[in-house]
């Protein structure tokens, strides 16, 4: 039987919920407040240039996302890149990312360089995560790399990402990001990482149309502002003060919005969605007329940057300008977060000129900065425990966002994968 059903947020989990609901033969409506499909992975037009507003690229370990492109028939405008790292540190421009680099690298000793690399190996090996679920993270990096090698290549990262929440993190968490990277090599001295032609646009028209080519609906500029609960079921939802009925709702907008729009939820439910912490960003986006560097990657370890790392993406996808990304992580409480865009540019300038001197000022063709308030949660021991359950305790009702997919890390192919599961869950 055909089912009319609700999907709140047309980012990459909202589009692959209605996707999947859609291609099994059911009506889903989509609800997003922009005025665009993307959610984190929509663009923009820069100066004449679409691009997305946060940097995005995918791994050979990606299946759900590259499972999608074939179903849709757009596989053919994957293309895979052979990237390099980087690490600046102390004033130096270092190579990283393999043995060979991490043997040369300026600033720590052999047997720091030796119990780094071995972690690292070892996380790429691992596949359980269960045992790291309640470890916390930064001693679990001490205890295998050393206090040397934590304040040269940890430290900051975590400092200028988490701030006052670096110590309650879980390793869990932090290993899957390690894995998933070491685990785009395909050899131990190369990395290869995927980027789509168009960029993610090429993905979201594409499952968009064929939302709407099997019968759902996609209305954008459409916030819902609460979903109608009645009788411990799903009544439906009021958008800009009309009511629209509908016995199944699934949502994927951030957790933080939820008590906002489902205030009718069990107490003891809308107080561990109000508990969860997030990570915000502003992301400044740099035009320029010369390559910053060779690399895709580069982290950073400078007293002079509160930023732990940003990613030079035309070194990754071609372009006719050069495109670097810089991101500035902070608790979404943060008071950085409310500081003026021009702020963070004006650091981004004395950032990139200092890397790279041989940049002036001419060479800056243009800068933006965006913002995300919920750009992730913040991961304590034992996350997932103090989340409630996708399926709520409404007839009807399923809520998730990138939270739910812990301990991976946010990102378009654990979205879809996750998003598809939902809608078989919801149809079940």
């Amino acid at each position: 039987m055909k089912e009319r059903i609700a999907v709140l947020g047309a980012g990459p989990m909202g589009l692959a919920v209605a996707y999947q609901l859609a291609k099994d033969g059911h009506h889903p409506v989509v609800f997003e407040a922009d005025d665009r499909v993307g959610g984190m992975t929509a663009g923009f037009d820069f100066s004449g240039l679409s691009i997305e507003r946060y940097y995005h690229f995918h791994c050979i370990s990606d299946h759900a996302f590259l499972k999608i492109l074939d179903e849709l028939k757009i596989a053919d405008k994957m293309h895979w890149v052979e990237t390099k790292m980087g690490y600046w540190y102390q004033g130096q421009l270092q190579a990283w990312g393999n043995p060979i680099a991490l043997l040369k690298f300026k600033g720590l000793s052999f047997f720091a360089k030796f119990r780094y690399g071995l972690h690292a190996f070892l996380c790429t090996k691992r596949n359980d995560w269960k045992p790291l679920d309640h470890v916390e993270a930064t001693g679990w990096i001490k205890r295998w790399v050393g206090k040397e090698a934590y304040e040269v290549l940890w430290r900051r990262l975590f400092d200028y990402k988490f701030y006052d929440y670096t110590s309650n993190l879980s390793a869990a968490w932090i290993w899957s990001r390690i894995r998933r990277i070491g685990r785009s090599r395909y050899s131990l001295f190369r990395e290869k990482l995927g980027y789509l032609e168009g960029g993610s646009e090429t993905l979201l028209s594409a499952m968009r149309l064929a939302i709407e080519a099997n019968g759902g609906e996609v209305r954008l500029s459409s916030p819902v502002n609460k979903v109608v609960i009645g009788d411990a079921k799903v009544q439906g939802v009021e958008i800009s003060g009309h009511f629209e009925p509908f016995t199944k709702v699934v949502s994927t907008i951030p957790l933080p919005f939820v008590p906002r729009v489902m205030p009718d939820l069990p107490s003891s439910v809308l107080d561990k969605f109000k508990a969860i912490k997030n990570i915000a960003v502003v992301c400044v986006i740099v035009k320029l007329k010369k390559a910053l560097t060779e690399n895709f990657w580069l982290n950073t370890n400078d007293p002079e940057m509160d930023i732990p790392g940003l990613v030079e993406y035309t070194n990754l996808r071609p372009l006719n300008q050069h495109i670097v990304y810089v991101p500035f992580y902070m608790p979404s409480e943060h008071p950085k977060f409310s500081e003026p865009d021009q702020n963070f540019i004006d650091k981004v300038r004395r950032y990139l000129k200092k890397i790279n001197p041989e940049l002036n000022d001419d060479d800056f063709i243009d800068l933006r900065a965006s913002r995300y308030r919920y750009a992730q949660p913040i991961c304590q021991p034992g996350y997932l425990d103090n989340l409630p359950s996708v399926s709520l305790p409404v007839d009807g009702l399923w809520v998730a966002d990138t939270s739910y997919y812990y301990p991976e890390d946010r990102g378009i192919s654990e979205s879809i994968d996750f998003g598809r599961r939902i809608a078989k869950e919801a149809i079940s």
